[in-house]
């Protein structure tokens, strides 16, 4: 899941959303330094991506990828997935998908001195190229994919996987629409539990 599908799953709790969206960067144990609910976002996040790269549904979506993509095969798919909540955002939310992202923002500017410095850096990008709701598009997704793409120099290829998801667009769809639901269930039990 990308950056989406994580501060979604994390419930209502600003904190546990922060500490879900910024844990990729925070490595080991490192994360006890951060407040309490920011330390569940984080525990939360890694048991949402234990859970995804496991799942018989998404290492489906992942085959159609390996060939071509290798090992970026998931963070691919990963990024398809969260263009399918935004496109369908208003089957898991009643709130505006604009609304959501707004108030997630806001929250980051509220908690800025909490944040990690990767998540500083990367903020001002974000926000300004609102990328939470351009991923509603397929021309939103294949910017993303470029801009990581450029980060790993043009290795893995990702500029190009817009196609893919264009090709396949139904069977991605239907992947993500069965396995998101299960995911939400094991999000929701994991928060109960934290």
């Amino acid at each position: 899941m990308n950056f989406l599908a994580h501060i979604y799953l994390s419930g209502d709790n600003d904190l546990i959303k922060i500490g879900n969206f910024m844990a990729d960067g925070i490595r080991g144990k490192h994360f006890e330094t951060y407040p309490i609910d920011v330390q569940k976002g984080i525990i939360l996040h890694r048991a949402i991506d234990t859970f995804t790269d496991a799942h018989p549904i998404f290492r489906q979506s992942t085959k159609k990828l390996h060939e071509k993509y290798h090992h970026y095969a998931g963070v691919i798919v990963d990024v398809f997935y969260d263009h399918f909540l935004a496109k369908n955002w208003n089957t898991y939310s009643d709130e505006k998908l604009e609304e959501f992202v707004e108030r997630f923002y806001q929250s980051l500017h509220d908690n800025h001195s909490i944040l990690s410095e990767r998540t500083k850096g990367m903020m001002p990008y974000m926000i300004e190229h609102n990328w939470l709701v351009s991923y509603q598009t397929i021309e939103g997704i294949n910017r993303i994919l470029t801009q990581m793409d450029q980060r790993t120099k043009n290795e893995s290829k990702m500029r190009f996987a817009s196609q893919e998801l264009t090709e396949y667009y139904s069977e991605f769809e239907a992947h993500f629409s069965e396995f998101f639901e299960e995911l939400i269930a094991h999000s929701n039990t994991k928060i109960s539990i934290l």
